[in-house]
């Protein structure tokens, strides 16, 4: 193939395609007229030899082939970026999706806040909150570009091909309802005495704080499992049900309604890290919502 016959702009406008699967909304992002965008759509079906976009259920639908092209072009622009260097966006004219991929966890803590903050400072970024599949999933997903952003537990990441650092050390909490009969005279006995709810994404039903008591000759209960922390308060309230819980999943009016106490025995907590693949470095909107990202944990953990 002749590289000189073929205009980088295509793969621009066939990005911005891909990411919207939608012509006008691709045109409005790149501040192009829709016939144009169409016309672009055209000569990228006959470069690749393939429709890219059809029409489906509800609207148009990427083909297998635009689905495998995404994230190879989505990589090549930002090493052309990067290589051509050119002068920054203001903020405020970036039009980009940023992608993130965490835990249940993070993403309680992280989504609202971080809106907020991108609606003030660059509206034009819209995110993608995706969904958790574990640690090395999370570091293959940044590697092949698929996700921009991972917050989560990383025990070892390749430092030559990511960046990762800690945003909060996160602590445990027991939770339980107003007037629970634990509450009063709470002791390790006593948590043991009633139900647990422990929450896994994958449906297990130990945990490493089963080991824990394992090693001390108790063992607990665990009466419910959930797949997300956002079931533990309604689970709380009317029941007599017990959950250890990271702190800052808990609602901001958990205080009024729950009574909050430490474990009746030691139970180390963890650290929440950041992480992206290293080709992102440069990347001005990505670079945008990791420091905004920083904000929101830095007032969390003061």
């Amino acid at each position: 193939m002749n590289l000189r016959s073929i205009d980088l702009n295509l793969l621009v406008v066939l990005d911005a395609l891909l990411d919207e699967a939608h012509v006008s909304r691709a045109a409005a992002r790149l501040n192009l007229s829709q016939p144009a965008t169409s016309s672009a759509l055209d000569r990228c079906r006959h470069l690749f030899g393939d429709p890219l976009l059809e029409r489906g259920k509800g609207g148009m639908r990427l083909t297998p082939k635009a689905e495998a092209l995404r994230d190879p072009i989505r990589n090549l622009l930002v090493d052309i970026a990067a290589v051509v260097d050119a002068p920054e966006e203001p903020l405020r004219e970036i039009h980009r999706t940023v992608r993130i991929t965490t835990a249940d966890h993070p993403g309680i803590i992280l989504a609202g806040p971080l809106h907020r903050a991108l609606a003030g400072s660059a509206p034009g970024i819209d995110l993608v909150i995706q969904p958790w599949h574990g640690a090395p999933a999370a570091l293959d997903s940044l590697a092949r570009g698929a996700s921009d952003i991972a917050v989560s537990v990383f025990p070892a990441v390749e430092e030559a091909a990511f960046h990762c650092e800690t945003l909060l050390h996160e602590h445990y909490v027991i939770a339980m309802r107003k007037g629970h009969p634990a509450a009063a005279a709470f002791s390790l006995d006593r948590w043991l005495e009633f139900p647990h709810i422990l929450v896994s994404g994958r449906g297990d039903v130990r945990s490493p704080l089963d080991d824990q008591l394992a090693a001390l000759g108790r063992s607990r209960r665990v009466g419910i499992v959930v797949p997300s922390f956002l079931m533990v308060p309604p689970l709380l309230d009317d029941s007599d049900l017990i959950a250890m819980t990271p702190g800052h999943t808990l609602p901001p009016d958990a205080a009024g309604r729950l009574h909050i106490l430490p474990p009746p025995i030691p139970v180390p907590g963890f650290p929440l890290h950041l992480a992206w693949h290293r080709r992102r470095d440069k990347d001005r909107a990505v670079q945008h919502v990791a420091n905004e990202l920083r904000k929101v944990f830095a007032g969390l953990g003061a």
